[in-house]
């Protein structure tokens, strides 16, 4: 008995049980005085609470293949009610299910209840709204168009506007109930013009209407589409001139360059195009012809222009062999003289000069002396006497050469 009493187990076992024993005996005591019941630690209850969750998801069974339903709502309200612990669980892991059970009934219109499953057993569930009124009908599936739909034309540059937009596929599945798809007016892609001013290309959301200018919530294959819309944009068909560079082999003449086409359309805002008259810049080295020949060449994209239509032309240049034909005593004329000077020749002092034209026998045997005018410019020159270049204005595919390719003039004030 003695070391019984003194093991130290022995005795922190029988220290807990008087302990037990004392509060117990309080609490007991505590109760038959207040009137209430004591509350023992070996025989207390869970406590109870109460909660609602919102927005809890509606799953709906039923021949989803052929059959079509409305009525139910996406979600509803649960409120639950039961332990604490399973309580809390529930409304923060979510894991039970509301749901329509639709599999037995068949075409029309019911009444339905709403249920739920997967709950603890320990709580109780109270669905709002508890029963909906659902219609069931018989899915169809037909095809439609799409149709575009421009926002914001209004919004284009002066000069732009939408050619015809390319949709693909330019047709949609629609699949839904056969009132729902008798109720179709109109399949629209939507594409944004605001300040657009080259083609655009998009994928667009399909939005289905009804004859009031309603959505429809239907189901649709394929839900977005590919849409081009081609901007036109400002327009002016301009002449152009072409640029002779180089020179043909000696004993060769240009008899003629034809170029196709003869006109090419430049595309850019109004301001710009305005400032063209003639395109520049397309030129033709006559150093690499030798025969008559057919070449493409790029049409140069002027300062401000956008695009140019055709990119390439093709220029057609015909040759034969080289014939001369002189002039003689060719007269000069002079332009730009001040007012109140005048001129005098000094060398040649006739004021004219012999000129030799080459070029294929069919262009020389045409040209006349009167077709070529040789003229001196005098303007801004003062009194005393001047050396001044000798030009010649003639028709194309001619060159020429002159006895001197200047001329000595005294100009003084008319006494």
């Amino acid at each position: 008995m003695d070391r019984l009493m003194n093991n130290h187990w022995v005795m922190r076992i029988i220290a807990l049980f008087l302990a037990i024993m004392l509060y117990a005996s309080v609490n007991i005591e505590s109760g038959s005085q207040g009137g209430t019941q004591s509350t023992n630690p070996f025989n207390s209850s869970p406590s109870l609470d109460k909660a609602t969750v919102t927005d809890v998801p509606v799953v709906t069974y039923f021949d989803q293949e052929n059959l079509v339903v409305t009525g139910v709502p996406e979600t509803v309200n649960v409120t639950l009610e039961g332990p604490t612990v399973a309580l809390t669980k529930a409304r923060t892991v979510k894991d039970f299910e509301i749901y329509a059970d639709l599999n037995k009934l068949s075409i029309g219109t019911h009444r339905v209840q709403l249920k739920y499953k997967n709950l603890s057993e320990d709580l109780e569930a109270s669905i709002n709204p508890s029963t909906i009124t659902v219609s069931i009908e018989e899915k169809v599936t037909k095809d439609f168009p799409v149709e575009v739909d421009f926002t914001n034309e209004d919004k284009l540059e002066e000069g732009y506007t939408p050619d015809q937009p390319i949709v693909n596929p330019n047709s949609i599945r629609v699949t839904a109930s056969k009132e729902v798809i008798d109720r179709i007016e109109t399949v629209q892609a939507t594409v944004n013009l605001e300040t657009a001013k080259e083609t655009i290309n998009q994928e667009s959301r399909i939005t289905i209407y009804d004859s009031d200018g309603n959505i429809l919530p239907v189901e649709v294959e394929p839900s977005v589409v590919d849409v081009t819309v081609p901007i036109k944009s400002p327009s002016k068909t301009l002449p152009f001139k072409i640029s002779r560079e180089g020179e043909l082999e000696k004993g060769l003449s240009v008899l003629s360059i034809e170029p196709n086409p003869k006109e090419i359309t430049v595309y850019g805002p109004l301001d710009v195009l305005e400032k063209y008259e003639f395109l520049d810049g397309i030129k033709v080295d006559l150093s690499e012809i030798q025969k008559d020949t057919t070449i493409e060449v790029n049409v140069p994209v002027p300062e401000g222009i956008t695009k140019v239509s055709p990119e390439k032309i093709k220029i057609e240049i015909d040759i034969e062999e080289q014939q001369e034909k002189v002039f003689s005593s060719k007269k000069i004329q002079e332009v730009g003289l001040s007012g109140g000077k005048v001129f005098d020749y000094i060398d040649p002092d006739s004021g004219a000069m012999d000129l030799t034209v080459y070029g294929a026998p069919s262009v020389i045997n045409d040209i006349k002396s009167d077709d070529i005018e040789l003229y001196i410019n005098l303007s801004d020159l003062a009194d005393g006497e001047h050396e001044v270049e000798v030009q010649v204005n003639g028709p194309q595919n001619l060159t020429w050469s002159l006895q001197k390719e200047k001329v000595k003039v005294r100009i003084s004030s008319a006494s």
